[in-house]
């Protein structure tokens, strides 16, 4: 076990907290107290896991572990079979997790930086490995002590309980704890406290006659929180579905059902993928200006529920998607894929992860013509392969212009620089004038002459479609675009007349 100092004194922390057993008569709650030690507060002991962090350490590890070096998750069994404590030491020393970015409980840590500054003894005790604890330490500046995992003793429930009890004697400690682990603990410290404890354990020790001094909340409701990790606004995407059934001019009930189950089907699936990149990203998106508040970054939802949420909602789209055909599954399982390429490796690929994305939005066109049961034409390929390319590059140019205005330096290891602001700008608006260039050639396709009574009309598209691309990369430049293009086109009036004008005018051709 470590004992350590507020990481600069380590005499200090001897002090406080004496390690001897034959010490501890000088403690509080143990022997006949000083009238001045009896007015002294126990010295209070913090969990690690769930308490003072709002995720699991060990889960968050497992996570970096699997984006950082994912063949190491081979030797987990091995580990395991040498103690748990053992696993943990092995994950930490890999995974390093990043102590000034975890998801604190900021509730808690203002209550400890009061205790602290008022002179009371502070004493982190975590089943996490040492090398965590010590960061977390270190970067928190508060703790008189830590007592951890050392990679042979697995430091939770009565084992933790032990070792404080040598440390104060029993009852000489304040706890404060979140999970059933932590039971024996409350029950048996000088001072129950809880932090954004699990269902049940409140009324646990209520039953036990505990009395709790203090519960410091900080979390989000776990139902909203589920809705943001799902990403429903992103399903707006999914709409691609439709295209080809609506370019084919083949609308009718039975297609126009299966396409709407398609939506949801591939809806379903997405929201599962988006989870799972969250969970790779974990560690990334914690020191974002912006993605530093997901979910799971902040703490709100764990890892074990992603996981969980993931194969739930893969599981319903892939059953909703069997009845439809064996095409329209194929291309889910394809668009599963490339999704869990991109996550785990591609998308840390200069160029090669624009492309990945730009891929994604045409799957959605491939399988919206697989649902329908339609043919796809070659000139809406061509136009979507260049179309959604640019769109890509306005995500990674948006990124990087935002970073330039606040003076950050890139930190999600995606590989680009800010200087190369300039030649995505250059890729990105050459791919949009090419997708216009695409659409025009179109229009005087042969097979448009069958497909529209009024052909003509279409040229009425492309001088809007050059003002939105126009507009999209000028606003981008501007800095007044969300990093996420399709965002910015449902919450923008101008695009949304855009695509209503759009709308109309195809439908003008039509009939």
């Amino acid at each position: 076990m470590s004992v350590e100092g507020r990481a600069e004194v380590p005499a200090e922390s001897a002090e406080m907290f004496p390690g001897d057993p034959v010490a501890s008569d000088a403690l509080p709650g143990e022997g006949t107290p000083s009238r001045t030690m009896s007015r002294a507060p126990l010295p209070l002991c913090v969990d690690l896991d769930g308490t003072l962090v709002k995720s699991d350490t060990l889960a968050d590890s497992l996570c970096v572990l699997a984006r950082t070096h994912p063949w190491d998750l081979l030797r987990l069994p091995g580990w395991l079979l040498r103690g748990k404590a053992r696993l943990k030491h092995e994950v930490s020393a890999r995974a390093i997790l990043d102590a000034a970015h975890l998801p604190y409980n900021e509730a808690l840590i203002v209550y400890l930086r009061e205790q602290s500054a008022s002179g009371r003894p502070l004493c982190l005790s975590t089943g996490a490995d040492r090398q965590l604890a010590d960061r977390v330490a270190v970067h928190l500046g508060i703790f008189d002590a830590v007592v951890s995992s050392d990679g042979g003793t697995n430091l939770t429930g009565v084992d933790k309980l032990r070792v404080l009890e040598q440390r104060f004697g029993p009852g000489g400690f304040a706890y404060v704890g979140n999970s059933r682990k932590d039971l024996p603990l409350l029950t048996a410290s000088g001072g129950a406290m809880l932090a954004n404890p699990a269902v049940g354990l409140a009324s646990l020790l209520k039953h036990k006659q505990v009395p709790v001094q203090n519960v410091f909340r900080d979390r989000a409701p776990a139902a909203r929180s589920i809705w943001r990790a799902l990403r429903v606004h992103q399903w707006a995407k999914n709409v691609l579905i439709f295209l080809p059934l609506l370019l084919a001019h083949a609308i009718g009930l039975a297609a126009l059902a299966r396409s709407a189950l398609a939506f949801f089907s591939f809806s379903l699936v997405a929201s599962s993928t988006y989870i799972v990149n969250d969970l790779f990203d974990l560690a990334s998106d914690r020191s974002h200006a912006t993605k530093r508040r997901r979910p799971f970054a902040a703490g709100d939802l764990s890892v074990l529920a992603g996981f969980c949420l993931a194969i739930l909602f893969f599981a319903a789209g892939i059953l909703i998607s069997i009845p439809m055909s064996a095409a329209f599954t194929s291309w889910l399982l394809i668009y599963c894929c490339v999704t869990l390429v991109y996550s785990l490796y591609c998308k840390r690929v200069v160029i090669v992860d624009v492309i990945i994305l730009s891929a994604l939005y045409t799957l959605r066109i491939l399988a919206g013509a697989a649902a329908a049961r339609v043919p796809i034409s070659d000139w809406m390929a061509g136009f979507a392969i260049f179309f959604f390319f640019s769109l890509a590059l306005v995500k990674r140019f948006s990124e990087l212009e935002n970073l330039r205005a606040r003076g950050a330096a890139p930190s999600n290891g995606r590989g680009y620089l800010v200087h190369d602001m300039e030649q995505l700008r250059a890729f990105g608006t050459a791919s949009a004038f090419a997708s216009i260039v695409v659409f025009t050639l179109y229009i005087n396709n042969p097979d448009v002459q069958r497909l529209y009574h009024h052909p003509q009309r279409l040229w009425l598209l492309t001088p809007l479609l050059i003002w939105w691309m126009s507009r999209v990369w000028l606003r981008a430049s501007r800095g007044q675009m969300h990093e996420d293009p399709v965002i910015f086109a449902l919450t923008d009036r101008a695009s949304l007349l855009a695509g209503v004008a759009i709308f109309l005018i195809a439908l003008s051709a039509s009939i």
